[in-house]
Order: structure tokens, then sequence, then C-alpha cells
């Protein structure tokens, strides 16, 4: 008898698991509490790296389709100083593709595909430990039984309070996200200044990365340390009032950095939070977590690609049928929690010099990556 699978959350890692199920004729049921694929804005650009996300998208059967959309040209990247003195400019060769782009939304819809989402399907709580199998409580009072409930519900996970009392914590830091819209048409300028990938601006316990998505679309990220009450006297909906308090924060800073967040178009306030660097848990029959689920870290690039991994993984464990489904669950969290805690490592470090009361420590951190050309 094929076991009720469900998988809580339609991102990255939920699809990616539903995909490569699908990919090996096993049926999951995909639970997201967005009404829609396009209830909201899907989100920035993702780089997929080898071994990682790529390996994923190659499990999912969907190498070429990936790399018809990805962006290779976005792998480059541009340092400032404050005062706009270029500090490295690193542009890749035209075959290197390590890391290629893709916009999420973009991998959203690629890992979507044939897959039968059940959207609108907030869910609550999970208990497993029923007689009936693991329990799924739904936002509209529903409740329905599985054999095996994967959370992939990211961050702040309604499935993980099943196998872990841990919640996220704030690291300190804080990011702002704007948006400019046509980009080469309306701010010539500043589409010069991004480039093709990315531009990053490092101050004191501050920085300003502008990153550019497909269709002349750019993300622009305020950060900087503060307390996470930092806004309690400003109205967040009020994108003027909010405009005014970052440039304020980065005053002094060269205007073309300053003309990103001057031309924004709306402000999006994200602490960034993160789960324990070790965070691990007793197995739990009938339940596993995925991504930002189970070990929520800094958005340094790592947290997608092994989200997407991870998905992957899981599915090949459970599709191949040689071993018992529980030991495989337990033997793919034991692999993915050393894997993820390396990661975790890494990118709570790259943070701390990142946003940094020296900013040559965040441009050591870029160079260990991408040495200069």
């Amino acid at each position: 008898m094929r076991q009720r699978i469900a998988v809580v959350g339609g991102g990255p890692a939920g699809l990616a698991f539903a995909r490569v199920m699908h990919r090996h004729d096993r049926s999951v049921t995909v639970l997201e509490r967005d009404p829609a694929p396009d209830a909201r804005p899907p989100g920035g650009t993702l780089d997929l790296h080898e071994g990682l996300g790529r390996l994923a998208m190659d499990k999912a059967g969907l190498s070429a389709e990936f790399e018809a959309l990805s962006r290779p040209e976005g792998q480059a990247m541009r340092i400032l100083d404050t005062d706009g003195t270029v500090l490295r400019d690193w542009r890749p060769d035209p075959a290197e593709r390590a890391n290629p782009e893709i916009d999420r939304g973009q991998l959203r819809d690629l890992l979507l595909g044939p897959l039968d989402v059940r959207w609108g399907q907030g869910v609550t709580k999970v208990v497993p430990g029923g007689r009936d199998g693991v329990l799924v409580h739904f936002e509209d009072g529903r409740q329905e039984a599985f054999d095996l409930v994967v959370g992939a519900d990211g961050a702040w996970s309604r499935t993980r309070p099943a196998v872990s009392p841990v919640t996220p914590h704030y690291t300190g830091v804080t990011s702002v996200e704007t948006s400019l819209d046509d980009v080469d048409t309306r701010h010539p300028d500043l589409a010069r200044l991004v480039g093709d990938g990315s531009v990053a601006v490092y101050g004191v316990n501050r920085a300003v990365v502008a990153q550019r998505n497909s269709g002349g679309h750019v993300k622009v990220h305020a950060q900087f340390r503060a307390p996470l009450d930092w806004h309690a006297h400003l109205d967040l909906g009020d994108a003027e009032a909010v405009r005014s308090r970052l440039l304020t924060l980065f005053d002094g800073w060269t205007a073309p950095v300053l003309d990103l967040l001057r031309h924004g178009t709306g402000f999006v306030h994200r602490p960034l939070h993160v789960l324990p660097v070790s965070h691990t848990w007793t197995h739990v029959p009938g339940v596993t977590l995925l991504g930002d689920a189970a070990h929520l870290m800094p958005p340094l690039g790592a947290g997608a690609n092994l989200a997407l991994l991870e998905g992957a993984e899981l599915a090949e464990s459970l599709a191949d049928g040689s071993a018992d489904p529980d030991d495989a669950v337990r033997a793919f969290e034991e692999r993915m929690w050393a894997r993820a805690g390396r990661w975790a490592k890494i990118t709570a470090a790259g943070l701390e010099r990142l946003v940094s009361p020296d900013p040559a420590a965040a441009l050591a951190v870029f160079d260990q990556v991408q040495p200069s050309r």
C-alpha cells in the first residue's frame, strides 16, 4: 500500500520534493497557504550552485529547462566604497556557469509543471502519533491524516513544533527591500551601476546590495545592525517615511547608491532571523523538515540551494523503496543535519563580516569566494 504523503509549503524545498516524487511516479499532496501561485511577489533571484541546487534540478529532470531560463551573466559582481570608488569588478567568462542566476518566480513555475497543488490550504499544526497517522490541522478547522508529513513551510514553520521546540532568533541585522522596474529605460545610470549581476556597498554596520533580475527588474536591499524594534516610531506602511529614514541611515554615501533607495518603489521590512547553527531533533516517526523549516540561516546563497537538494534527496530515498520509509527518513535527516550545520556556520560567520564595524572584513569575504581578476 502506498503511503499518504503530504508536503507543507510550496517553496523550493516542497516543490523539489514533490517534483522528484512525481518523476518516480509517487503521489504527494502539496499543501500551500497562498491562494494561488501569483498571490504575492515571488522574491528576487537565486544563484544555483553546482552540487547543490543544480544537482537538484538534474534529479528532477529539469536541467535543460533550467539552462534555458538561467542567466550566467548574473554572476557578475561589483563592490564599491561608500564614496563610489570601485573596489572590485568581477565579470564571469562567457563559459562560466558555476552559479547561474534564475528568478524565484521562474524557478517556482519550472518546478510546479504538472504538480497538483492544493492552494489556500493554510496549516495551523501537525500532530504525530495518532492511530490513523499524522494529523494535519487546517485554518478552516478541517483535519486530515497522512502517513508522512514533510514540513517545508519556511522560517515560521507550523510543522516544526511537531519535532522541535526551537524557534528562530533575531541576528541583529535588518534588511529593508525595495525594487526598481524597467531600470534600463527609466534609470539607465542605475542600470549601468548594477550591471548584469550585482553591486554591493559596505560601510560601518551597513550595506546596500542591488541585484538584477530578468525583465529589467532590480531588487535593492538596505541592510543594517539595529534593535528589532528600530522602527517603533515609524509607519512601515508609509513608503516615503521609510525612504526618508533609510536615506538618513546611509547619509554621506555616494549619490548613485542613495538613488537606488530614492527611486525604489515600496519597501518590505525583513529582519534577519536564524535557527541555531546545529539545530537537530529527536527523530519523530511520520514527520520531518526541509529547508528553512529545518535550518534557517542568513540569506547568503546557501539556503535555497540546500532546500532544493534536500527535497530532491528525500524524494529519491523514499521513491527507491529498498528501505523502510521511516528508516529512509531517519537516514536522510542525519545527512541533512551534517551538511546544513556546515553551511550554517559559514553563513553565520559571513553575515558577521558582511555587516560589521569593519567594511574591509566584507571585502575579504568576497575575495575568499571570488578572487579579484
